[in-house]
Order: structure tokens, then C-alpha cells, then sequence
């Protein structure tokens, strides 16, 4: 692998200076570690299709094929065609928005997801600015840029008694993430198939595009268009609690629908280890990050989501960031509440109702935060921009702060300061996190109950399970671990981890060369309660580590955080990493 270089450029907060820029070391090791109904799917097409389609009547742009002549998409001629190829996912059709789904029953939701109409949709044009929107760290942030944000949130949540169908108001913003993410809106012409935003290529850009518009709209109900929200920086020590701005019930900011166990200064637990010692929760945190940005990494994909496209199931597999950490503070944070409709978690535990708490867009800004970072910040050798029309050109529709309807998409929101914003600089402890080299080669013949992968699959991980996996060459391969076909009851929170040739069976433990990488889901409700999944996490820095290089095979060990005997794994393999190519 490349070595990992760290450098940034620093956008001053003074006004007349914005534009100006130095570059500085971004991470200093720091001095210590913490202060305080089911539809059939009658067709595929491919997501990584030519743009101009061969026929015979000779060569035709394939949107064109799929519009045909009666309508748009329609499912027949696609049936007639099997070698349907296809577009970008277009932005839904708030018309045809139905029932969001409970994730306990599959029954229709109480809670109405679907937004007001409009007249009219424009297609969005970033205004101009002259001054650059700093976001802060939460547990940072300044009395003054509390009170606003305070003040804002306040004047959001009235909006939801003065006028319920104002799309600014605090449900109506809330009702965005269930609408998009719960089975509210399907694929515009594919009505068999739901729009989710999560577990592929869409989850960066919907929601950095989504907590846009909701700044905006907060910085225009205080009229104040510098307004910046702030970012929950549990991927630093010092931010790895809930923030204190989240805590006070007094505040616009608390919602009563969290758990209980995690307030004040409990530590974040991102990995589910269930360590008792904070000590190691930090240093089980901080490994995971350094995984999921840069050691498990090998292709853009990896870190960004699979590709997904119209047409096609949703759900193809999530990136590195949204399995791990993103997914990982949902379920910290969210009530494990039996009284509510899904009688089983709610609001950031669950995707429908996580935009109630907001502490949900506080999150969501760090992890655009991290999009920032292993974009503009980490030097390695994969390539950091999809480059496909099909992700480029995939689009959504928000509110803006003037409650206009636009349209927008994914390729104009690449880089977050020509969005008007950008973040306050801190250290990234977890860049110094790679785990430290075993200091003695593993004997694979002391990993008990180690079985073949054809005796073995399909795997349900009802518990640990323990394969031997033929490496695709000797000698210091660059090379992934493919876990492919990962079937999950969507309805439930999914976690597990991946560690190889690991004798020492230290599960609680993350900060060691063994281990390889994660798997998490949001609980989350389909039309078909049966998501299905692919990850890669990339071996070549942990080969290195644990001196693997003389070696045929590997053990992997898939160890069951959260509700494993909902998961089965259909296929299990470790390939050379695929040429660099977005």
C-alpha cells in the first residue's frame, strides 16, 4: 500500500480572509486519550451499462430505450428486453409517496412520511456566498453558536403547530430520512422496487444534500446566513460521549427517545465490543476508524457504497464509514423503546423516526466529515471521486430554506466548500491507530474448529464461526476477503467482525493485527424484509502484520455481535484487490 500522508488546507474564519489558505500537519499523536406487501422482482438490469445501447436498428441512448414510447420506464418493455440496461436513480415522485413501513409487522407506519406537494420543481443552482459557513465540534462550540442553534431548532419545532404542511418545520425535516429510507418511495417506474438511500453509492451524497437545505433552512428562521451545524466528533477522544449540548432536557436540542444508559459521560462504542474498560472502548474506536478509512479499503466502492442504479434491488452494500462508525452511533444512541410502534428502538435506533432527534444531523455532519477527510485529506493509492454517469447524475428533490422544491445531483455536491461550508480542523488521533505487527507468527493449527468454506457454507452466525480460506498467491499479495450474498432481516440492528488467523480469541479487543474489519445495519423496513449484500475488506497492510506471506490459507473468524442467527453469509473468498478504477 501507498504511505498514508495527512495534510489539509485551513479556511480562516475572518471574513475579509476566507479565500486565503496554509498548510499544516493534520494530526498530532495526542497526550492522552479522553478528558471526561412482498413484490416480485421480474427483471435486472446492469448498474454499469454502456451509455449508447446496441439494437437492431443500430445504436440509441439507452435512457431513450427505457423511456420508450408509452411512458417512462415502463416495466413490460423491460421484461421484453432482458438485456435492459440501466440509468441513474431518478429523484421520487412525491405524488405516488406511499405508507412507510413498520420494521416489527411490515404493516403500514401511524406516522405519515411523505411530504407536502408542490406546483412546481426547479433544478437547484448554488447561490453565491461571501462568507464560508465553519462547522464546529460540538463539544467545542461556542456559547453564542449554542444559543443559536438552540434558537433555530426552537423556531423549527413551532412551525410544526403553526403550520404542520410547512416542509421547513422539525417533523416535516424528520419525515425526509423515513420517507427515503423506509419504503415510502419506490423507484420512479419500478413500482416493485423501494428508493433507499442507504447501504450504497447514494448514502454521502442524499445526505450531505440533506443536511444542507436543513442548515439553511435553520440559518433563515434566525436570519442568519453564517449559520453552521455543528458536528459530533466521536472519532476524537475528547468527543466520544454524547455532547453536552444534547443533554440538557431543557433544551430545543434533547430528545427524551434515546438510551439512557449512554448519557453523560459514557464513552461511545462504536465496534458493540460490550468492553467494560473505557481505555480499551477508545482504543476499540479509534482501530475501527483507521479500518474503515484506510487499512480494509481497496477500492473506491469499498469506502463509498456499491453502485446502485434504477432498476436495480436496493440495498447493494453499504461503504466502510456507513457500516462502521455511522451505523454504530445510531444504535449507541437510540431508545431500545418496546412502547412505540416497532416496539423494539426508536428514533436514531431506527431509520424512519432518527431524524426526531437532533442529535441524528449532528451525527450525520461528522460523518460527512469523514467524506471530507479520506477525500481531500488521506493520501493512499485508491482513487477518492465515482466517476460513473450513473452515480454522477443520480438525483433527489429537498425543500430549500424559501420552501421552493428543487431538484438536485450527486456530482454537484463533491466538494462541501463550493456548498458554502466547511469544518473546524482537529486532531485525528485514529490516523496513529494502525494496529502494531504480532510479535510472533500465528500457528494456524492452534485455531480449533476451523472447517473448509464448501463445508461450511452457506453460514448462518448464530455463532462464531471459524473458515479456512485459500489466499490467491503466496508472498506479499495485495489482496481482499470478499463476503458475498450477506443475507439480514432488515428489521433488526446486524453487527459482526471479521478477524484473520486469530489464536488468541481476544474478541473484545480490536487493537490488534488480527482484526480486519465490520459489518452494521440500521434496523430499517423494505417491501422485502430481505436485504442482501456484499463487503470487501482489503488484507494487504494485515498480512503484513501478521506475517502471513510463506502461507496457502487463512483463518477467518466471523465473530456474531447483534442478532447473528439473522445472518447468512453465501459465499466467502479472498481475491487480488482489482485494478485502480472508480
Amino acid at each position: 500500500m501507498a504511505s498514508l500522508q495527512a495534510s489539509f488546507t485551513v479556511l480562516s474564519t475572518n471574513p475579509r480572509s476566507h479565500s486565503s489558505s496554509s498548510t499544516q500537519p493534520l494530526s498530532a499523536k495526542p497526550s492522552h486519550l479522553f478528558t471526561h406487501s412482498r413484490r416480485s422482482h421480474r427483471f435486472q438490469v446492469s448498474c454499469d451499462a454502456k451509455k449508447n445501447v446496441e439494437t437492431s436498428q443500430g445504436k440509441i441512448d439507452r435512457r431513450n430505450m427505457l423511456l420508450g414510447l408509452g411512458g417512462m420506464y415502463g416495466a413490460s418493455n423491460l421484461v421484453a428486453n432482458p438485456s435492459a440496461y440501466a440509468d441513474p436513480v431518478q429523484a421520487p415522485d412525491f405524488t405516488k409517496c406511499g405508507d412507510a413501513h413498520d420494521v416489527a409487522t411490515g404493516a403500514a407506519l401511524d406516522a405519515k412520511c411523505c411530504p407536502p406537494l408542490a406546483d412546481k420543481i426547479i433544478d437547484y443552482k448554488l447561490p453565491p456566498f461571501q462568507l464560508m459557513r465553519i462547522r464546529p465540534a460540538a463539544h467545542r462550540a461556542s456559547k453564542e453558536q449554542v444559543a443559536k442553534y438552540e434558537e433555530a431548532i426552537r423556531r423549527m419545532r413551532e412551525l410544526d403547530t403553526t403550520d404542520p404542511q410547512d416542509p421547513r418545520g422539525f417533523m416535516q425535516q424528520a419525515n425526509i430520512h423515513c420517507a427515503y429510507c423506509n419504503g415510502a418511495h419506490d423507484q420512479v417506474g419500478f413500482n416493485n422496487l423501494d428508493l433507499q438511500v442507504h447501504n450504497s453509492w447514494l448514502f454521502f451524497p442524499f445526505h450531505r444534500w440533506y443536511l444542507y437545505f436543513y442548515e439553511r433552512i435553520l440559518g433563515k428562521l434566525i436570519n442568519d446566513p453564517t449559520f453552521a451545524l455543528p458536528f459530533w466528533n466521536w472519532d476524537n477522544p475528547k468527543g466520544m460521549t454524547l455532547p453536552p449540548i444534547f443533554d440538557n432536557t431543557n433544551s430545543p436540542l434533547y430528545d427524551a427517545k434515546r438510551d439512557p444508559n449512554n448519557r453523560g459521560s459514557a464513552i461511545v462504542d462504536l465496534t458493540f465490543s460490550s468492553s467494560t474498560d473505557n481505555l480499551q472502548l477508545v482504543a476499540n474506536n479509534l482501530t475501527s476508524i483507521y479500518s474503515e478509512m484506510v487499512r480494509s479499503v481497496s477500492t473506491t466502492n469499498d469506502f463509498m457504497g456499491k453502485p446502485y442504479c434504477a432498476g436495480t434491488n436496493p440495498s447493494p452494500g453499504g461503504g466502510s464509514s456507513e457500516n462502521g462508525s455511522h451505523t454504530g452511533i445510531h444504535w449507541w444512541v437510540g431508545t431500545k423503546d418496546t412502547s412505540g410502534p416497532n416496539k423494539f428502538n426508536e428514533d436514531m435506533g431506527n431509520f424512519y423516526s432518527a431524524g426526531r432527534d437532533p442529535a441524528f444531523y449532528c451525527h450525520h455532519s461528522n460523518v460527512d466529515r469523514m467524506w471530507t477527510i479520506w477525500r481531500d485529506v488521506l493520501k493512499t493509492d485508491v482513487p477518492k471521486d465515482i466517476t460513473s454517469e450513473n452515480y454522477m447524475n443520480a438525483e433527489f428533490l429537498f425543500y430549500d430554506e424559501n420552501k421552493q422544491l428543487v431538484r438536485v445531483k450527486a456530482c454537484d455536491c463533491y466538494d462541501q466548500r463550493k456548498l458554502g461550508y466547511d469544518y473546524e480542523r482537529i486532531d485525528l488521533p485514529w490516523l496513529n491507530y494502525r494496529p502494531p505487527k504480532k510479535a510472533t507468527k500465528a500457528k494456524v493449527s492452534n485455531i480449533s474448529d476451523a472447517k473448509t468454506a464448501a463445508s461450511v457454507l452457506p453460514i448462518n452466525l448464530k455463532k462464531t464461526v471459524r473458515v479456512i480460506v485459500p489466499k490467491s498467491a503466496k508472498g506479499k499479495a495485495d489482496e481482499q476477503l470478499m463476503l458475498q450474498d450477506i443475507q439480514t432481516d432488515t428489521t433488526k440492528f446486524i453487527k459482526f467482525d471479521v478477524f484473520i488467523n486469530d489464536e488468541d480469541d481476544k474478541i473484545e479487543e480490536l487493537d490488534r493485527a488480527e482484526y480486519a474489519g465490520s459489518f452494521a445495519q440500521v434496523p430499517h423496513k423494505s417491501k422485502n424484509k430481505q436485504g442482501k449484500s456484499n463487503i470487501s475488506l482489503r488484507l494487504t497492510s494485515l498480512y503484513e502484520d501478521i506475517d502471513v506471506a510463506d502461507d496457502d490459507t487463512v483463518v477467518v473468524t466471523i465473530v456474531p455481535r447483534s442478532n447473528g442467527e439473522d445472518v447468512t453469509i453465501g459465499g466467502i473468498k479472498i481475491v487480488p484487490v482489482p485494478p485502480r478504477s472508480s
